[in-house]
């Protein structure tokens, strides 16, 4: 079966660990998924950067927000989200450490969900 394509969005600034952590479970041998994409360190001039995250959430069958506690602040997952829910992305996302909590939530950007690997492969069978 086909693994899905997976966008993930996190706060680059804060949670780059989460992001490997992630890629390192779509590498297992039973993982239903693959990361095609994620976020993007808007280095480059904001229409450039714009422009390749639509590119790269457009390729990818679900949209994932890794949460830590400044994700809902984050200006460039809050821009992902935005791009996603104008592509009609299915959407989810996961808390991203123990101690997480709902309220780092990102507004609009679906479900939360404690992260662990019976979720993730239920979420993205």
């Amino acid at each position: 079966m086909a693994k899905k394509k997976v966008f993930i969005s996190f706060d680059f600034d804060n949670d780059k660990t989460l992001k490997e952590f992630i890629i390192g479970q779509a590498k297992l041998d039973d993982s239903p998924f693959e990361v095609v994409d994620h976020s993007l360190k808007e280095a480059a001039p904001e229409k450039s950067w714009l422009d390749k995250a639509k590119a790269a959430i457009s390729r990818a069958d679900v949209f994932i927000v890794m949460l830590g506690p400044k994700t809902k602040t984050a200006p460039g997952v809050l821009k992902e989200v935005k791009v996603a829910n104008e592509l009609w992305k299915e959407k989810f996302q996961v808390i991203g450490y123990k101690d997480g909590s709902e309220d780092w939530a990102v507004p609009d950007a679906g479900r939360v969900y404690k992260w662990s690997w019976d979720n993730l492969k239920k979420l993205l069978a």
